[in-house]
Order: structure tokens, then sequence, then C-alpha cells
């Protein structure tokens, strides 16, 4: 599939979800396990990026870390987790 035909199908889902989406009651709890089952998708997602980036498969490796990226975000963003994403200095070390 082309990147173009990924993008497309990706953007087309996001609109959807979006679209259909409905609020839970406020405020929400999170348990441990929830975030545990989040951090192992990060993880995996992760590990996916590596295997696909090691297949010269570099489309698919941005979108698996990316995905990564989104739920640690997302995780930092509900308070279940705390860190910062390295400065470019940092990544050059």
């Amino acid at each position: 599939m082309s990147l173009e035909a990924l993008t497309t199908k990706y953007i087309a889902s996001a609109e959807k979800v979006l679209q259909d989406l409905k609020l839970t009651q406020m405020p929400i709890c999170v348990s441990k396990d929830a975030v545990e089952v989040a951090l192992r998708w990060a993880t995996d997602y992760l590990e996916d990026a590596k295997y696909y980036k090691a297949q010269n498969k570099f489309e698919t490796s941005l979108t698996s870390i990316a995905y990564c990226e989104g739920l640690l975000d997302a995780l930092r963003l509900i308070g279940a987790v705390k860190f910062e994403w390295p400065t470019k200095q940092e990544k050059q070390r």
C-alpha cells in the first residue's frame, strides 16, 4: 500500500472516530492495569518501528513510532506518567 493510501486510510478512520465518539461521564478514574496495558502497547509499537526500520519499510516504521508517541503523550496528558521528550541536544549525544 502506498504512503498516500495509508495516510488517506488513517485520516478517514480518525475523522470517523472523532465524529462518532461520545464523552464519558467526568471525572474518570484510570486503573493502574489500564495504564500498564497502554504502556505495553506503546512498547509493542516501538518494537514494531524498529522491526520495520530494519526491513527498510520506513513508512510503516514511522507510523508505528507515531502510535507509540501518541500513547505516551496521552498517558502524560491524563497524568498517568511523567516524562519529558529528549531535547535535540540530548538526542545528538
